[in-house]
């Protein structure tokens, strides 16, 4: 049986065979795969589901805002502007579509877990902006403490005797996640004050004075955050359903 042309390179057909080959041979066949299982399951499911209607009235007032942002009101203009990305009207009104009904599969999906799954990871959403002198010997450590504590410059203590690399930022070690600190350090930390010196703390054999700056709760106030666990429920969702499929490649 001869195989059915995939696509035309300079005039000569390459066949979806041969197409498995070349996609086997750069290492990107799994990928591709993976990326037709994917939209095989969005699409099957936005298809079978009958909660995921959209307006009419949302696509052609979002192509509108489109145009006018983009400047393509003309309409000789938006036809080179189709053209030019390799589209035509009917697939671009589809495309907007299919992304406002994907958003709201998302939502149907994550919403119901998303509370319980925020509490799982907050430990890690949450952060502390922290600055740290770190020595290594206890009694360094505790004479400098004394020297904080009577007023002298955490910052200029820092760059002086600090052995990390950090000392250069005056100590600054920035937002740091409170689910990646050692339990000893973040137990001392969450019992802390914004500006309150903490330590010395043992951490892999060198000593540490730790200043916190402040404290940056998470929240799924946060819309950014919202979206970003959103996406991470969803594509686990993806996931659990794309490996209970059973995939069988098929090339004459």
């Amino acid at each position: 049986m001869e195989s059915l042309p995939f696509l035309t390179i300079n005039d000569q057909s390459i066949s979806i065979g041969e197409a498995v080959k070349y996609l086997q041979a750069s290492g990107k066949l799994g990928q591709f795969i993976g990326d037709i299982l994917r939209q095989y399951v969005i699409e099957t499911e936005i298809r079978t589901r009958d909660d995921i209607e959209i307006g009419p009235a949302l696509t052609e007032q979002t192509i509108i805002d489109f145009r006018l942002k983009n400047q393509l009101t003309d309409p000789q203009v938006f036809q080179e502007w189709l053209q030019k990305n390799g589209t035509d009207y009917a697939t671009f009104h589809s495309s907007v579509t299919f992304g406002f009904k994907l958003e709201k599969l998302k939502a149907l999906i994550t919403e119901p877990k998303l509370q319980e799954y925020f509490i799982e990871r907050k430990i890690f959403l949450d952060r502390v902006v922290v600055s740290r002198i770190v020595v290594d010997s206890r009694e360094l450590s505790e004479e400098l403490q004394t020297q904080i504590e009577e007023g002298g410059s955490f910052e200029q203590l820092a760059k002086e005797y600090s052995l990390a690399d950090d000392r250069l930022m005056n100590g600054m070690m920035g937002a740091i996640s409170r689910g990646t600190m050692p339990d000893v350090l973040r137990a001392a930390i969450d019992m802390a004050n914004p500006g309150q010196l903490v330590g010395p703390i043992e951490l892999e054999g060198r000593y540490g004075l730790f200043r916190v700056e402040q404290f940056l709760w998470a929240s799924l106030e946060d819309t950014q955050l919202k979206q970003a666990l959103q996406n991470e429920l969803f594509e686990k969702w993806l996931a659990e359903k794309i490996q209970k499929l059973t995939v069988k490649l098929q090339v004459s």
